[in-house]
Parts: structure tokens; C-alpha cells; sequence
């Protein structure tokens, strides 16, 4: 397997410097010189794919109760904190910031507040990612491997990433997570930096499986992953991740 520089993905848009899942963030995002910018979404009562990270409202917008129970156009009435005035983005929005630079989308599918998979949020994201005809350059990632699954039969999109838990990723193994990386298909795994070290590199590299990592926001962690030469890096300090990288 040719392997190439690690990539660099903004996690949630580069949350230590932007409102997390903001438009700031993203429209920020699209003037770095990274790869791609990672967002989560949830779908709406009425199936809008809105992008937040949790499956409720109160931390990160001036929102009560799930997102679920809202519909698209109740989002559009909320604020985001940290933002001057912006309501949470829609996933057409958060494209929409990313047009005409080279940043392709990393979209995360959530799951409710409950942790069940949205009904029908799978072929939603891909509709909306068809409609500006960026199936082919969007990874989807998921932690709920038949979302994964989902999505990886589709087909067309750039790729696709199983995400895992540490308890996952720690009950499983290496060999547990290469089996059912393998019986899936998924090309690629993700897990937080910490969880991760030489060993299951070489074991996963072997394996012909891709490697990404999230929580690696400041220099140490962030050297160490670019030393093991991880696939993709999601951070919340991407300029601090794009100087690393430079420096080599």
C-alpha cells in the first residue's frame, strides 16, 4: 500500500478557534491550506440534515431538547453561541462554505438522543452531497458501523470510516476491529489518538486498512501521530497541525 502524507481534517470546523460547527468555522476552514473539514449531523423532525454535534440543543446553541424534536425551519430560529447571530448550519450551508476551495467535506452521522440511528439521515446526506455533485470528493464516518454500512453501499463517495470508542476499540482488539473492518468493507478506521500506538499501526497497515484520529490538539499528540503516519488527523488547532506538518 503507497502511502501518502497525512491529511489534515478541521475537527468541527477548528473548534479551539471558531464557535464548533459554525459557518465561521467552516467558511475559516475553507481558507487553510488543510484537506478537510469535519462536521456531524442530525436530522431534523422534518428530515433537514442539520449540522451539530449533539443530539440535544443546550451546550452549543440557545436551545432546549433534542434536535429531533425541532423541525428545520425551528433550527433556523436558534443561535449558535460564540457567533454573532448565526443559527446552526444546515449540511447545504456548511457545503456551501467550502465551495471553491479545495477542502473536502468529512461529514460524521450521529445518532438520536438515545442513540439510535435517524431513520432515512443516510440517503438525506448523500442527496444533499449530489446536489452540488460532491458525492465523490465527501468521506462519511460513523460510530454505528451499520450507518457506516449504510453509506459504504451507496457507493461513490470518496470513502468511508468506521469510528470506534475506546471500549470498543479496547473489547474488540486489533484483530476484533480488523474483522469487522474487513467484513464490512470499511476502508479506513477511526480511533481517538491516545488509543493508538506503533503496534496497531503496523497491524492495520497490514491489514490494507486506513487510519484516522481524532483528539490530537496540541503539539505533542500532534507530532506523535504525524511520527506513526496516521491517514488523517481531525484536530481543533488545524493551523497548529498545518505548521507541524510543514516543519516535518
Amino acid at each position: 500500500m503507497t502511502h501518502h502524507p497525512t491529511a489534515i481534517a478541521s475537527h468541527r470546523g477548528g473548534a479551539f478557534l471558531w464557535p464548533e460547527n459554525s459557518l465561521t468555522a467552516f467558511l475559516e476552514t475553507a481558507r487553510l491550506r488543510l484537506e478537510q473539514a469535519e462536521c456531524d449531523v442530525h436530522a431534523t423532525a422534518d428530515g433537514e440534515v442539520v449540522v451539530l454535534h449533539d443530539a440535544t440543543l443546550e451546550r452549543t446553541t440557545d436551545g432546549i431538547g433534542a434536535v429531533a424534536s425541532l423541525t428545520g425551519a425551528q433550527v433556523r430560529r436558534l443561535r449558535v453561541k460564540g457567533c454573532r447571530g448565526e443559527a446552526p448550519p444546515m449540511l447545504g450551508d456548511m457545503l456551501g462554505a467550502l465551495a471553491g476551495s479545495a477542502v473536502a467535506p468529512r461529514i460524521e452521522i450521529k445518532s438520536d438522543a438515545l442513540g439510535r440511528p435517524y431513520r432515512g439521515l443516510v440517503p438525506r446526506v448523500l442527496d444533499t452531497l449530489d446536489g452540488r455533485g460532491l458525492r465523490d470528493a465527501t468521506w462519511i464516518i460513523a460510530f454505528d458501523a451499520q450507518v457506516a454500512a449504510e453509506a459504504a453501499a451507496a457507493g461513490g463517495l470518496a470513502g468511508v470510516a468506521w469510528l470506534l470508542e475506546r471500549v470498543t476499540w479496547g473489547g474488540l482488539g486489533i484483530r476484533g476491529t480488523i474483522a469487522v473492518a474487513t467484513a464490512y468493507g470499511f476502508p479506513e478506521i477511526g480511533v481517538h489518538e491516545s488509543q493508538l500506538d506503533a503496534e496497531a499501526c503496523a497491524a492495520l497497515r497490514a491489514a490494507g486498512i486506513r487510519i484516522s484520529v481524532w483528539g490530537a490538539n496540541h503539539e505533542a499528540s500532534i507530532r506523535r501521530m504525524l511520527g506513526l503516519g496516521v491517514d488523517v488527523l481531525t484536530t481543533d488547532d488545524p493551523p497548529l497541525a498545518i505548521d507541524l506538518r510543514a516543519r516535518g
